[in-house]
């Protein structure tokens, strides 16, 4: 029973991954170690946030019902660093337009999803009590992929020249509300007092709105 939930959730969580990488064309141009590639530089990005984290913000005591919103909003400027890498990324990699949004965003999703949820699955979801937060858990790699493809998407669509000037705005609402998500989703936690599905249904839609948004300005240049 424990191996067959463990399953499940390996599945939920990474079966979408396989399916976006082959249904999307990635796979018939080789993308895989550009893949890599990407995943890569999600690494060496987050290591020079912690670093930036651990030298200017150290940590406080807060009680777990209290909200720290300065600190929060500190972490989320430093989560602009992503933008960043994103940006030098999909310059490196050789491809076409649509095919570096997506690879950017494929390999930074796949590298966030084993390095923050492999060992908890592997860990938790084989335990021998059955737990719903695996399962959830599962769901939120799902969102996290269609964040982080949206993300680099937006980040695309800001580096394009042939982009409507009064579009650019739109851009950058859209990449702030995307670096600020964990400081809007803190926020319904502790002022909402959202259930853990609540939750997740919310962040989900959340990301879907800012990724049909983009969606939308990305189909209208290609017209």
């Amino acid at each position: 029973m424990t191996l067959f939930h463990f399953g499940n959730c390996v599945a939920l969580a990474y079966v979408p991954y396989v399916i976006v990488y082959r249904c999307s064309g990635m796979a018939e141009y080789s993308a895989f170690w550009k893949c890599v590639q990407a995943g890569t530089a999600y690494l060496f990005t987050q290591l020079c946030k912690m670093l930036v984290l651990a030298t200017f913000f150290p940590a406080t005591e807060f009680s777990s019902d209290s909200l720290d919103v300065v600190g929060e909003t500190l972490k989320c400027f430093v989560d602009l660093a992503d933008l960043v890498g994103l940006y030098l990324l999909m310059n490196s990699i050789p491809a076409k337009g649509q095919l570096k949004f997506l690879i950017a965003g494929m390999g930074w999703a796949t590298a966030e999803l084993i390095m923050t949820r492999f060992i908890p699955l592997w860990v938790g979801a084989r335990g021998i009590e059955f737990d719903w937060k695996f399962i959830q858990m599962s769901f939120d790699s799902n969102v996290s992929l269609i964040q982080h493809i949206s993300t680099a998407l937006l980040v695309w669509l800001w580096t394009r020249s042939d982009l409507r000037k009064s579009l650019f705005p739109v851009v950058l609402i859209l990449l702030l509300l995307s670096s600020f998500r964990p400081l809007i989703v803190e926020i319904l936690i502790h002022a909402g007092h959202l259930g853990s599905w609540t939750l997740l249904f919310c962040k989900g839609l959340f990301t879907l709105s800012i990724g049909t948004i983009a969606m939308q300005m990305f189909l209208g240049m290609s017209r």
